[in-house]
């Protein structure tokens, strides 16, 4: 007899995570590797991304929202937010709902990348015409060939009897045969009983179709010597990332303000290289045209402006400190002195 083979259970390493996992059969969430393996992100944006993943469609992901679910403060969460917008996880459009409101609607997407491809094949993509169809031809009917009518033979005329002398004989001629004449074949013009192909639905446009107009390459409201070395630099190091966008010198430096433009947004360098060198085309014969239209087709939204801080003031009479935009006193001294400069007229 043979001796069975008795497989050992494999062992536990000796260092590191070990993963006790039980199956799940109700209340999980299918979170992908990008959101929760992404080196870009901090930790707090990522388990953010994790629990807005995991919420049902409707709910609410303010930031008074979450701010009152979690021990993060509100500055905390809004910049976990920026992130979490700026490496496409989330996107917030302004709506204008009825009554003359604005509403947010917050997208949270699992897979960033494909949504931008997404939406670049919904804006570039060509109306398919519609097939033509191709008319059948009429089975035309063959014409009636009458049958040839052979003609009768001629005959020769009785011998005509003339009174006076006898006339000489006369010859009876042989009847004629008169050949039929062979009637002409008619010939008539029959169509090709086999329709003619239906031609495949046309996916390129045809030259005579309006273009859409070239998004102009976006540039910085406020440049900077800083701000443009920062986006040369960013642009002179992608063959290191990709090295199929190695770019001439001349085309570096006409893309350096797109590049720019999205640092004063606020982007970070590796999210812009992301953005411009993930998933190119196959072969890419032009690396420059595909960097200039991904910086003006994906560039981020602008960072909200700064609400202006009220500087402290110290009060003139108790020492206060109170805030205005110029010193003097507070609402409780100038309270206080105003009272004072009235007449009592209680008992007057």
């Amino acid at each position: 007899m043979d001796t069975q083979q008795v497989s050992a259970p494999p062992r536990a390493p000796s260092a590191g995570v070990v993963h006790i996992n039980i199956r799940l059969t109700d209340g999980y969430t299918i979170i992908s590797n990008r959101l929760s393996q992404h080196r870009g992100l901090s930790l707090l944006a990522i388990g953010l991304g994790t629990h807005i993943q995991s919420l049902p469609d409707g709910w609410r992901v303010g930031i008074k929202v979450l701010a009152a679910i979690f021990p993060e403060s509100e500055a905390r969460i809004a910049a976990a937010l920026r992130e979490l917008e700026q490496h496409g996880f989330l996107r917030r459009i302004r709506e204008r709902v009825g009554g003359g409101k604005l509403a947010t609607r917050t997208e949270s997407y699992n897979h960033p990348e494909a949504a931008v491809r997404g939406r670049m094949r919904e804006r570039g993509a060509a109306p398919v015409p519609e097939a033509v169809p191709v008319p059948v031809a009429e089975a035309v009917p063959e014409p009636e060939v009458l049958p040839a009518v052979a003609a009768e033979p001629v005959t020769g005329a009785e011998p005509v009897r003339v009174p006076g002398p006898e006339p000489e004989p006369v010859r009876v001629p042989e009847p004629v045969r008169v050949p039929a004449p062979e009637p002409e074949p008619v010939r008539v013009s029959v169509p090709d009983p086999v329709p003619a192909p239906v031609p495949g639905p046309r996916l390129v446009p045809t030259p005579t179709a309006p273009r859409k107009p070239r998004l102009p390459l976006p540039v910085p409201q406020r440049p900077t010597e800083a701000l443009y070395a920062a986006a040369a630099d960013l642009l002179a190091g992608l063959p290191r990332a990709a090295p199929q966008f190695l770019l001439s010198e001349e085309d570096a430096r006409g893309l350096v303000p797109g590049v720019a433009a999205w640092l004063e947004r606020g982007a970070r360098p590796d999210a812009v290289r992301a953005a411009l060198t993930d998933d190119p085309p196959v072969p890419l014969r032009h690396p420059a045209k595909l960097l200039r239209h991904r910086l003006a087709a994906l560039l981020p939204p602008p960072l909200p402006a700064a609400v202006p801080v009220v500087p402290l003031q110290n009060c003139d009479d108790c020492d206060r400190a109170f805030r205005s935009s110029a010193p003097g006193c507070c609402r409780e001294c100038r309270d206080a002195r105003a009272y004072a400069d009235e007449r009592c007229l209680i008992g007057a």
